[in-house]
């Protein structure tokens, strides 16, 4: 096999392992949003599978070894959203907790 046909292999496959971590936060999102009446915006993890998808392909149609910016550029403002997102489900998640902790010393 090709040293070039090998790395696209390799970017493209490891986008579907991310894409499924990704995925499981969107579900565990949705599900706390369902029984907890909280907004937690859980379609929002959408925009970090697809733009992780975009620098997948962006480096797999690069030859191997060779730096794009564009795609450093989309994986790093992806990395950020998805850390913002998974801070703010900590954060609404922990908060609801104290609430419910509170509410049970109260009784």
């Amino acid at each position: 096999m090709e040293t070039n046909a090998l790395h696209q292999f390799f970017i493209l496959f490891s986008w579907f392992p991310l894409a499924a971590f990704i995925l499981l936060l969107l579900l565990i999102a949705r599900f706390y949003q369902r029984f907890s009446g909280e907004q937690t915006y859980f379609w929002t993890f959408i925009v970090p599978i697809v733009a992780f998808g975009v620098v997948a392909v962006r480096q797999a149609g690069r030859p191997s070894g060779q730096w794009d910016i564009i795609a450093s550029m989309i994986a790093a403002l992806a990395g950020l959203v998805l850390l913002g997102l998974v801070i703010n489900l900590y954060i609404r998640m922990m908060a609801h907790s104290k609430k419910t902790e509170n509410e049970r010393a109260n009784l």
